[in-house]
């Protein structure tokens, strides 16, 4: 028969509650955090067992978060109570990464990198978003536009500005993600940007950036010139 070690046979400074009552939660890797929503193991393998298992059949917590309860279930040791309890905190973090305080001040690329980065950079499939800024650079509203295929979305001047009109929004920053983890803009990407540039100076109404979201990295158009 073989050993497994248990959580509580590890050495304290290994084992992850004590690891973040340290050093808090950056202190744990993704194995680890899961380990501790997942609370206990089975006979056989422990919550780290059970989260590595987890991480190593769906390639990271992207996939996971896009399983669903009855996919979860089908791994051994994670029943339809720790299934629910993952898929808990996975939409809690991505509900924190998407508050805002209204008339938050963007004033850099960075600033809308740190706003959306961690919901974004998740999505399998192309999301559309739109920040809507004041005359001084405060938010007045974060829109989903649209949810494309895999490789594109439809980005219509019309559903981008009807908003910004409604708001008497000053400027508009466009921002999407690639689910591929690479942020560079494609040639579509490019020509939706010059779309919505002379759209917005018909209407009076800046296009101030289009950011591109990757895994843990992004590209301002407006930086690289190309918009």
């Amino acid at each position: 028969m073989q050993y497994k070690a248990r959580i509580k046979d590890l050495p304290e400074e290994m084992r992850p509650r004590e690891k973040m009552l340290r050093g808090g939660e950056p202190s744990l890797s993704d194995a680890e955090l899961l380990a501790v929503i997942i609370d206990s193991g089975t006979r056989d393998r422990s919550a780290l067992d059970l989260a590595y298992d987890l991480l190593r059949r769906y390639k990271g917590l992207r996939m996971i978060k896009t399983a669903s309860v009855e996919e979860l279930t089908s791994e051994k040791g994670i029943g339809p109570a720790r299934a629910i309890k993952i898929k808990a905190a996975l939409e809690l973090g991505r509900r924190a990464a998407q508050e805002f305080q209204a008339r938050d001040i963007i004033g850099s690329p960075a600033d809308v990198a740190a706003l959306v980065m961690e919901e974004m950079r998740n999505y399998d499939r192309e999301h559309f978003r739109v920040l809507y800024l004041d005359r001084k650079g405060g938010l007045l509203e974060m829109t989903d536009i649209s949810v494309g295929g895999l490789h594109n979305s439809i980005v219509h001047p019309r559903e981008v500005f009807k908003t910004a009109i409604k708001r008497s929004a000053n400027a508009v920053i466009a921002v999407h993600n690639h689910p591929s983890g690479n942020p560079e803009p494609s040639r579509e990407d490019i020509a939706v940007s010059l779309r919505l540039r002379e759209a917005g100076e018909l209407l009076g109404i800046r296009l101030e950036d289009h950011i591109v979201i990757g895994d843990k990295q992004y590209v301002s158009m407006k930086e690289k010139g190309l918009i």
